[in-house]
């Protein structure tokens, strides 16, 4: 519920980044929790897309490319006039799993080590676009490793289903 009190402004109004409107194509740029914005050594913001149906990244297909471009270039040019930090300096991701199911996008100070950066987990927004581009299906099709904590719940599921 947090994300849509974002996205309909009845939270968190005044810390909003930058925003395109446009439902279909558009998001809201905020910073995450994580960041207490005094310094740009760990810069992490959040793109909520406005789109409710998108999920994760399992969701996406090619329909979804003038979004993940729009997310991409918008929050690269907002993040260099607003903070400074061109787009080279960025690393801009999802995860798989996400830690809440709608679509998300974190941007990180590329020397930042967040949590959830590392290659088990991140998926390069990039990367996502130019395999989306490839194959509308990509990720419907694609076998997705990731890490789990012990103590997850959906850890708990695998085994005993007899999948770990």
């Amino acid at each position: 519920q947090w994300v849509y009190n974002i996205l309909e402004k009845k939270a968190e109004a005044d810390r909003i980044i930058h925003e395109n409107p446009d439902p279909c194509n558009g998001f809201v740029l905020v910073p995450d929790f994580k960041w207490n914005q005094n310094q740009l050594d760990d810069l992490y913001l959040i793109a909520l897309v406005h789109r409710r149906e998108v999920k994760s990244l399992r969701d996406l297909t090619a329909e979804h490319l003038p979004l993940l471009r729009n997310v991409l270039r918008e929050g690269k040019e907002a993040v260099a006039k607003r903070f400074g930090v061109p787009g080279s300096q960025l690393r801009i991701y999802l995860h798989y799993q996400p830690s809440y199911y709608h679509l998300h996008v974190h941007f990180t100070a590329l020397g930042y080590d967040a949590p959830g950066s590392s290659v088990e987990r991140a998926h390069l927004l990039a990367d996502v676009i130019d395999n989306l581009a490839l194959d509308s299906m990509y990720y419907q099709k694609r076998a997705l490793t990731f890490a789990l904590r012990a103590d997850e719940l959906l850890l708990k599921k695998f085994q005993e289903a007899g999948r770990v």
